[in-house]
């Protein structure tokens, strides 16, 4: 717990910020996928230095409803599960501007679990650590203009923005969720000319660089990931 509460301070300069207010778009491409399951825990919980309380159930019921917003636009053909185990945050509190301004922050674990397939898709648990999005209200700390419950909502949207991201990331490299398995970014678009024979025995013929798990800021954890069977965060 401590480790976590100093990586909490150390990468709120850093976490990886971005922006969730996508959600009247056509959601990103996500292949066959489909929200089945979605799992949040948070039995490892720890509160940073200089922040609001808030309870596990509070996180948990924040995180599962920003997945279902995120996640429950697609519409694919075979069902995957998220499992969420949200293991630290800092909540802002009201501070003196510039001198003493606090942001938010959230760090959590993800792993995700093919259906069909009945295991998991990433062996070891995908860390996201997010920071409240920067806006005219939170440039001073979101401590001195939001509720909690705000702060809350915000970074959990967050969270899910950047836990698709990372879906998207993997199924462009390893085609998680393809039918038939290849990246979807080697697949060619359609209408596309069909790639020189020659290149693609070239290609098929070079050492593949080893695939390699990144995090969503810096760091991995390696915390037990949430078990789909259970509604313990082991697994």
């Amino acid at each position: 717990m401590y480790r976590l509460a100093v990586l909490l301070i150390g990468l709120l300069a850093v976490a990886g910020c971005t922006n969730p207010n996508d959600l009247d778009e056509a959601p990103a491409y996500l292949g066959n996928f489909a929200l089945g399951h979605n799992v949040v825990v948070a039995p490892n919980l720890t509160k940073g230095p200089v922040s609001r309380d808030a309870s596990k159930e509070e996180w948990i019921d924040e995180m599962k409803a920003a997945i279902d917003e995120r996640f429950g636009r697609y519409d694919g053909t075979r069902l995957y599960h998220l499992g969420i185990s949200v293991e630290g945050y800092v909540l802002a509190i009201p501070g003196v501007p510039i001198v003493a301004s606090p942001k938010s922050a959230l760090v959590l674990n993800v792993t995700a679990w093919d259906d069909a397939a009945g295991g998991k898709l990433n062996e070891k648990p995908h860390q996201v650590i997010v920071a409240e999005t920067i806006s005219g209200n939170t440039i001073f700390g979101s401590g001195l203009t939001q509720s909690k419950q705000k702060q809350m909502h915000n970074l959990t949207r967050n969270a899910a923005k950047q836990i698709q991201n990372w879906l998207v990331k993997m199924n462009n490299d390893e085609g998680w969720f393809e039918d038939d398995g290849l990246p979807a970014k080697r697949k060619p678009r359609q209408g596309a000319p069909e790639p020189d024979q020659s290149l693609v025995a070239d290609e098929a013929d070079a050492e593949a660089p080893e695939a390699t798990e990144e995090t969503s800021v810096i760091v991995e954890d390696p915390a037990v990931a949430p078990d789909m069977q259970t509604d313990d965060a082991e697994g």
